[in-house]
């Protein structure tokens, strides 16, 4: 029969033989490269020096079963066993007769706490090259939060002593508990998946994460998760750290926005004592009722000095003096406006006398007469005839008179000859 070369080609009619696809799968996996993988033994059997081991993600619930064959397992003794973190180099095999595929360890190597810590400090410098560890970054706490979100472990002490010491503190403090795992491949996703749901919520001011002391990787490790620590970077609402003791340093402490050197301190950060505040209360209302005190006092004082002035002792000597002083101005006026009035008299007096000597009429009353002749005044002789009747204003009354004669003026007399015309 002929048989396909190409999977392909094949047909109802003319199918691979199962070997024949046995054998085609087996190379095609086995042209995969070796590769370093890295995760947690979860379970471990040795069958006759051969050792079938399940390594679990160290983040998410992905599981792998793998297997040492005895001359690679015998370099494990002492030094890997069920939940230990581990390297491994594995590469895929296919059992052709049995059709199962297996991943063959060609090494592995357990991931000891000093290259679990370099690689802690790894990620601190690298998140200190983004900016993440600025101080610039960090956000002030409120002075008195609504509500803390707590993030611990199950009935941990941290707990206890976060709401114990914190209530001490504040007895109005409210909490909204998230209980979680705070070790162990788990801890960085429920603390973090905490976190989200904790910052989510409106009325959530602070959000503590809170573990006690315990072994070196039980500390650092699960809180220097890179997941983990940029979820608290992202976060909105401010992140305080309470993680295990003084000497304990997660890269958490560096990314949230307030270290606490352990779950007590904590406590103290994240609200004011109460005790504390009344004593300032009543500090600043003792403060505050001697500062009125003095400046009624003072006021009092300036009151009686004023008080004991002679014009506020008696109000009328100042109105007394002011109309003294008015009654002499007035007098002053007085005598001057009459003096004035008196030589202005004076000169009306005057002025009446001279108008009164240069009128007509004073001249009438010397005697003089004023003389018309058909409306006009006569000043010349020659103005007038025999027989012309004229009109006579004397100083009292007028008369009639008629022209008997006329009597032309005499010329008037030239000047003295000088001794030259004599001669």
């Amino acid at each position: 029969m002929d048989v396909p070369a190409l999977a392909s080609e094949t047909s109802a009619e003319r199918p691979w033989p199962l070997r024949r696809l046995s054998e085609n799968l087996k190379i095609h996996i086995e042209r995969a490269p070796a590769t370093w993988i890295e995760g947690q033994l979860i379970e471990y059997k040795n069958n006759r020096g051969n050792v079938y081991m399940t390594m679990r993600d160290l983040e998410e619930e992905y599981s792998l079963p793998v297997t040492a064959w005895r001359t690679v397992a015998m370099g494990f003794e002492g030094t890997v066993q069920q939940g230990s973190r581990v390297v491994a180099r594995v590469k895929p095999s296919f059992w052709t007769k049995g059709g199962r595929l297996s991943m063959v360890v060609q090494e592995m190597r357990p991931v000891g706490l000093g290259d679990l810590l370099a690689r802690v400090e790894l990620l601190r410098r690298r998140l200190g090259e983004e900016g993440l560890l600025d101080a610039s970054r960090k956000r002030a706490l409120p002075l008195l939060p609504g509500v803390i979100g707590l993030i611990t472990g199950r009935d941990s002490d941290a707990k206890k002593d976060v709401l114990r010491n914190t209530q001490l503190r504040w007895p109005a403090a409210r909490f909204e508990v998230r209980e979680v795992a705070v070790q162990g491949p788990e801890a960085p996703r429920q603390v973090a998946a905490a976190l989200a749901e904790l910052d989510a919520r409106p009325d959530v001011d602070v959000i503590v994460i809170a573990r006690g002391g315990g072994a070196l990787e039980e500390v650092i490790l699960p809180f220097s998760d890179e997941a983990l620590v940029r979820a608290v970077a992202a976060a909105r609402t401010p992140v305080v750290s309470a993680i295990g003791h003084e000497a304990d340093r997660p890269v958490l402490d560096d990314v949230a926005d307030l270290r606490a050197s352990t779950p007590t301190d904590a406590a103290k950060r994240i609200v004011p004592d109460a005790a504390v505040e009344s004593a300032g209360v009543a500090d600043a209302r003792h403060r505050l009722a001697a500062a009125v005190e003095r400046r009624v006092m003072r006021e009092g004082e300036g009151l009686a000095q004023l008080r004991s002035r002679p014009v506020l002792a008696d109000p009328t000597v100042m109105v007394d003096r002011r109309e003294e002083d008015l009654h002499t101005w007035r007098e002053r006026a007085r005598r001057s406006t009459g003096h004035r009035l008196t030589l202005e008299r004076d000169a009306v007096a005057h002025l009446v006398a001279r108008v009164r000597s240069l009128s007509p009429q004073q001249t009438l009353d010397r005697g003089y007469a004023v003389v018309q002749h058909a409306g006009h005044l006569v000043r010349d002789a020659a103005q007038v005839a025999p027989g012309d009747t004229l009109d006579v204003l004397v100083a009292a009354g007028r008369m009639a008179a008629e022209v008997t004669h006329t009597t032309p003026a005499a010329p008037a007399a030239g000047p003295a000859p000088t001794p030259q015309e004599q001669s």
